[in-house]
């Protein structure tokens, strides 16, 4: 089913006339196809609302099928365009993956735009919503100097190793992190 369908299913709800009965009762992959139009369509933040949307339209999964569902469709809650947490698609330009370590040092586009390294303690700031992905890359990465990081919605927290070299951190995270003119990780 492509999002015009979908469309014209919900304005068929709307207006009081059932869609038809394949498009509803389809099975496992209607149902896919119909939680993409509303995830598409709407902004979802949680599997309430979305269960919500999906009973107005004659469809009541149980809330684990929902969730299976979800995770076959690979949707993520990222940030939309005013702040507001919601279910996104792979397809989605705001859906970030995590991204494995590039042992050839090649950058990626992740949110990164600073850092502050204070004794045992380093501090990265990013775009909202980019944290939780960076994070895992630089854990991923499985550098000696970091013990651990903990992600907010756009900052990330580095407990360093005691007697940290910060030339050699900084170096280490140049790997993964662009580099930006102006960035504190530039050469």
């Amino acid at each position: 089913m492509n999002i015009y369908s979908f469309k014209n299913m919900i304005e068929k709800r709307q207006q009081g006339r059932k869609a038809s009965v394949r498009q509803l009762d389809g099975g496992r992959q209607s149902r896919l196809d119909i939680i993409k139009g509303i995830i598409q369509t709407k902004n979802i933040g949680n599997q309430e609302e979305l269960l919500s949307e999906l009973a107005e339209m004659g469809i009541r999964p149980a809330q684990a099928t929902l969730s299976r569902d979800l995770k076959l469709l690979k949707v993520v809650k990222g940030i939309v365009p005013g702040g507001k947490q919601a279910y996104m698609l792979p397809n989605n330009p705001y859906y970030r993956r995590v991204r494995e370590h590039r042992a050839e040092g090649t950058a990626v586009r992740n949110g990164f735009m600073s850092i502050r390294i204070s004794g045992q303690l380093a501090v990265i700031k990013c775009r909202p919503g980019y944290a939780n992905g960076l994070a895992a890359d630089i854990d991923n990465a499985g550098f000696t100097e970091i013990i651990g990081t903990i992600a907010g919605d756009d900052t990330i927290f580095l407990a360093l190793e005691e007697g940290v070299n910060k030339e050699i951190l900084e170096a280490n995270l140049r790997t993964i992190v662009p580099v930006y003119p102006g960035s504190h990780l530039a050469p």
